[in-house]
């Protein structure tokens, strides 16, 4: 078997895995490239029939346009439920409290958000893209990763998955997130996106944006959820994403890969990783991803 074929062969054990374990799954979909592969194997999975869970999207109200056009458009053509929840709805009803700042982001807000819908729709597992090369707390977690009834997660207590066999046994009020993808590479993805002729949001080949520089020298998107000072030089510029997150955390890198072929190069040139090299709210402090997961984030 070819590489992808395997790694395409585990993705849809473990969504079948998971179909078959839980009682109330759902896949949590972005519109960004890796939930949109997640998605595609679904539709290998269980097609002709239709998905034994709801599509699911936090929206923090700080998205990519082009994302959440995809978003739209996809799940109309594919014909399956999309639920989305708001991260702004959240803030008015917890009351809780918002980044200040230039690049003020809800990214950590989504947690609470995210909580609020898996006890709304009772969900017992929330499939999810995370890959464990694109950080360090990400390559903890299992592919079955149980939450507490607290949503929180503990990555020292971690159960063991020998010869693909996943343990999903959980007590109530307990969650387990799954990652199908958690053996895939960026490089992985773009491949397999390449072989599978799968659709993507413009944004992740290059094309002009307005951009203001970081302190760090990143780019990020001029927008209506950043604060442009006076003394911010906006230049614009052929860039691309690597990934896709809040317009106010995610930077983009300049490029000129227009096509999958281009990124694909680009990406085995590179020694950083996506989110080590554009995720600004992953640079708060050595254990940021951690600090989130365990609170509950994806």
């Amino acid at each position: 078997m070819d590489y992808l074929d395997q790694l395409e062969s585990e993705a849809i054990h473990i969504l079948r895995e998971t179909a078959g374990q839980f009682e109330k799954p759902a896949l949590l979909f972005s519109g960004g490239k890796d939930s949109i592969v997640l998605v595609h194997l679904a539709l290998k999975a269980f097609r002709p029939a239709k998905f034994p869970f709801p599509l699911v999207h936090i929206d923090t109200g700080h998205n990519f346009p082009e994302a959440l056009a995809f978003r739209d458009a996809f799940t109309k053509e594919i014909g399956e439920k999309l639920i989305v929840r708001n991260v702004a709805d959240t803030i008015k009803k917890q009351n809780l409290t918002e980044q200040k700042g230039k690049f003020a982001s809800r990214n950590g807000l989504q947690t609470y958000t995210l909580l609020e819908t898996i006890e709304e729709f009772e969900f017992d597992a929330c499939i999810g893209g995370a890959r464990r090369d694109e950080e360090k707390a990400r390559a903890k977690e299992r592919v079955f990763s149980v939450r507490d009834e607290f949503g929180q997660w503990e990555p020292k207590l971690q159960r063991p998955e020998l010869w693909n066999i996943y343990n999903g046994k959980i007590n109530k009020g307990e969650n387990v997130r799954v990652f199908p993808i958690s053996n895939w590479t960026e490089l992985d993805i773009w491949n397999y996106i390449k072989r599978e002729k799968i659709a993507l949001p413009p944004i992740y080949f290059s094309h002009l944006r307005e951009c203001v520089f970081t302190a760090d020298k990143q780019l990020v998107a001029v927008s209506d959820f950043i604060q442009i000072d006076k003394e911010d030089v906006i230049v614009t510029q052929n860039v691309r994403y690597r990934t896709v997150g809040d317009m106010t955390c995610t930077a983009a890198i300049p490029s000129e890969a227009s096509t999958l072929d281009d990124v694909i190069n680009e990406i085995i040139a590179s020694n950083i990783s996506e989110r080590g090299e554009t995720r600004i709210d992953d640079k708060v402090s050595e254990a940021a991803m951690e600090d989130r997961k365990k609170n509950g984030y994806f």
